[in-house]
């Protein structure tokens, strides 16, 4: 068996939990203790922690400073990326981004017959979730790729009014919000940065050329995402100064609804969107903090308009 075909058997034995002595290993690799010996010594010498346990015990692999390859069987690699692929899915906190980059690295060297196998259970698999909509997560990973490598993505695109377009972009970033993936990228044809719903976005392969990364839209990349995602798309952009501190705020708008800008530790703005007047107002005036309305006019002339009508509802205090 050649050295290095060897030493990727024996890290593969010393991955299993439980301890191995050096008779063991020496009749599973069919070679010497004394070479075993030599392998266990080039295996630290690459960053693996492997313990010399006393006695007949022999060998255990440890956990080191730093994460090692590991190698997985068939059956592991299959459950780790069904796991990967739910937790993305899911979009639980804070492990959204690193389940799918994961994922992404797994899956590019999955053999064949594996990646069938996964593919196969996943479509086979209904999730039970509220809220959101879901992604595929072939189109996270491609994306995450092409984040990663700088490749323009070709794409068809459903927007928010239902129209479809056929879009080219050069990827940035993925944002997860906890119900939906967006896509912070370069539009090649409207020549400006762009936030694309995921599960509206339709991959055309393959993928375009590779690009030189440009400056990001702002340093403060999830603000950015949250003002694109709570107000470009819709007819009118509200602005609102909310007489309550932003902290109390941003409780009652989620980032994806409104961007929420202290201005001093009492004050703080809102900007956000909708297709309707009426929505706009009442949604902002529901959250029960006092504001004051800047923009758009039409809302101004709205909610005065609002306020006549709601008054003229209501019976003078000394009626009966």
């Amino acid at each position: 068996m050649e050295t290095s075909a060897r030493l990727l058997r024996l890290l593969s034995l010393l991955q299993s939990p439980r301890s191995w002595s050096g008779t063991e290993l020496a009749d599973r690799l069919d070679v010497s203790p004394r070479t075993v010996r030599r392998d266990v010594d080039r295996l630290r010498e690459l960053g693996y922690t492997v313990h010399a346990v006393a006695g007949a015990a022999g060998y255990r692999l440890g956990a080191g400073s730093d994460l090692p390859p590991l190698l997985l069987d068939d059956e592991e690699a299959v459950a780790v990326a069904l796991g990967l692929r739910t937790a993305a899915g899911l979009a639980v906190t804070g492990i959204e981004d690193s389940s799918v980059r994961a994922l992404a690295k797994l899956e590019r060297v999955l053999p064949s017959r594996l990646r069938h196998r996964v593919h196969a259970l996943q479509s086979m698999t209904v999730p039970l979730m509220a809220g959101g909509s879901a992604v595929d997560p072939d189109t996270l990973t491609a994306v995450t790729a092409a984040c990663r490598d700088h490749e323009t993505l070709r794409f068809d695109y459903l927007t928010h009014d239902g129209g479809q377009s056929r879009r080219s972009a050069e990827p940035h970033r993925l944002v997860a919000t906890g119900r939906r993936w967006y896509l912070v990228a370069y539009d090649l044809e409207r020549a400006d940065w762009r936030t694309f719903r995921l599960d509206r976005l339709a991959l055309r392969t393959p993928n375009g050329p590779r690009f030189v990364p440009r400056d990001p839209p702002s340093t403060d990349l999830a603000g950015y995402a949250s003002h694109a995602i709570s107000s470009s798309p819709y007819r009118y952009q509200g602005r609102f100064t909310m007489h309550a501190p932003a902290e109390e705020v941003s409780r009652h708008f989620a980032p994806t609804t409104g961007t929420v800008e202290p201005v001093d530790a009492r004050t703080c703005t809102l900007t956000c969107g909708s297709n309707s007047l009426d929505e706009l107002a009442l949604w902002v005036a529901l959250a029960g903090v006092p504001f004051a309305v800047h923009e758009p006019p039409e809302l101004i002339e709205h909610i005065r308009a609002l306020t006549a009508r709601l008054a003229d509802a209501v019976p003078p205090p000394d009626s009966d």
